[in-house]
């Protein structure tokens, strides 16, 4: 482990004996937001999709030593029983972490052929009234049974949630998180989310470490982004930028995905052993992550374990109809 309080870059020693020193961070780049604990990053493992994916999860972060902030889950609340919710609801609880659970249904597995095209037509969206009440009914129940991280990807579901946890619909202390899948590419609409009541924010994997600079300058919502991304967001691993994309885009949550696998939405028993398989192998990602930050003497910063609200954020102002 290095010593030095200034991460070093990758290669910079080797680099620079031989002339090809890169330049210097820019101070003015950095990101002058913490998340409320003062922390700079958190850790997620995303896809994991049902109690015995945890359980696996949860076995292999205590052996590889992989703190967890958060685990987070991709099929839909729809697809987990109320015992199975219960169960991973407990298994985190005890081990204070934070479950995110996915409102469904979503545009992809609806009758909508736009969604088949190349276009994708509306993506993820939840089409008409009908999908709209489906992720309300799925929020309702996941809180019920302890859930208090929902994940979203229809900005009128966020809007709709956020005006819920206002009035009381459901828990105050519920957070809610913008998916990967309709994330935010620029300051602007960065803001448009934060605002409509979103509490963390996935960012597509290939924005540049500029346009997270962009982003910071107009907003501290905690953003979320896949050091290594699965194949249908790209692929992209950089682990290499680890310590630059924290010093960029804090408070930044690290999520440890996984390339060149399978798809696993909508999961169950049919695809158990690569679902296994995959969670295992997304917490070493993990572990290898927090390896080169070491190595890079970047290690510090991360949140305590158990923290997970995001600390003030900036909200449209609503008003509810006369009679609610």
């Amino acid at each position: 482990m290095t010593t030095s309080t200034t991460p070093r870059l990758p290669g910079e020693p080797a680099l620079g004996a031989l002339g090809l020193a890169a330049p210097r961070p820019e101070p003015a780049d950095a990101s002058p937001h913490t998340f409320p604990d003062g922390g700079r990053w958190r850790t997620e493992v995303p896809s994991c999709e049902g109690p015995e994916a945890l359980a696996v999860v949860l076995k292999e972060a205590g052996r590889l030593d992989v703190p967890l902030h958060r685990i987070s889950q991709g099929s839909g609340i729809w697809m987990l029983t109320d015992a199975e919710i219960t169960e991973m609801v407990e298994a985190c609880a005890e081990r204070d972490i934070e479950l995110c659970l996915f409102t469904g249904p979503r545009g992809t597995w609806d009758t909508g052929a736009a969604t088949r095209t190349d276009s994708g037509g509306a993506g993820l969206r939840a089409r008409g009234h009908s999908a709209l009440a489906g992720c309300v009914e799925d929020a309702v129940r996941a809180t019920e049974l302890g859930v208090r991280c929902l994940l979203v990807a229809d900005e009128g579901v966020l809007w709709t949630l956020h005006r819920a946890r206002a009035t009381g619909i459901l828990p105050a202390d519920t957070t809610l998180k913008v998916s990967a899948l309709i994330g935010p590419v620029n300051p602007a609409s960065y803001a448009v989310y934060e605002r409509l009541g979103a509490d963390s924010l996935n960012v597509p994997s290939d924005l540049t470490l500029d346009h997270l600079t962009e982003i910071r300058r107009v907003s501290a919502a905690p953003m979320d982004m896949y050091i290594e991304a699965p194949d249908d967001l790209g692929g992209y691993v950089r682990m290499y930028e680890l310590a630059e994309l924290i010093r960029r885009g804090a408070p930044l949550y690290l999520k440890f995905g996984l390339a060149k696998a399978p798809g696993l939405y909508p999961s169950g028993r049919h695809m158990r052993d690569t679902v296994l398989d995959t969670a295992r192998e997304r917490v070493r990602r993990g572990r290898l992550a927090l390896d080169l930050l070491v190595r890079h003497g970047a290690e510090g910063g991360m949140s305590p374990l158990g923290s997970r609200l995001p600390g003030p954020l900036h909200r449209f102002e609503h008003t509810e109809p006369e009679g609610n």
